[in-house]
């Protein structure tokens, strides 16, 4: 039993560093804060499995998941999922910024007096 005991306090600290580092980030401006809330709901949720293990149990229970980690990979699994949606549809939207912005430096190229890319 020790041995778990101990795995649970190093789960602990790596969880509390994470989120010194997130905080780390946002401060430095490193990270937006639309994709911080999404690791930092993830970190606080393991946090508190790692705390209260039992609870995870409980919880699995409910699901009807009699291996409690096993859980813990489904909803991590679909906590990727999600997220890969989520960006999937930030590269969509910014592709559709790049185009027109090609478009647009294209006609200010063509444009009589335009910018001709000599001028610096």
């Amino acid at each position: 039993m020790e041995n778990a005991y101990r795995i649970q306090l190093l789960s602990i600290v790596a969880g509390v560093l994470l989120l010194v580092y997130l905080i780390r980030l946002i401060i430095q401006g490193r990270l937006r804060i639309e994709y911080a809330f999404v690791w930092f709901s993830f970190t606080l949720m393991s946090l508190v499995f790692f705390i209260w293990r039992e609870e995870l149990n409980v919880v699995a229970g409910w699901v009807g998941i009699l291996y409690p980690p096993t859980f813990v990979f489904i909803i991590a699994i679909f906590a990727m999922l999600i997220h890969l949606l989520h960006l999937s549809v930030v590269i969509s939207k910014l592709c559709a910024q790049n185009r027109i912005l090609a478009q647009e430096i294209a006609l200010i190229k063509n444009k009589p007096g335009g910018y001709s890319g000599r001028e610096r």
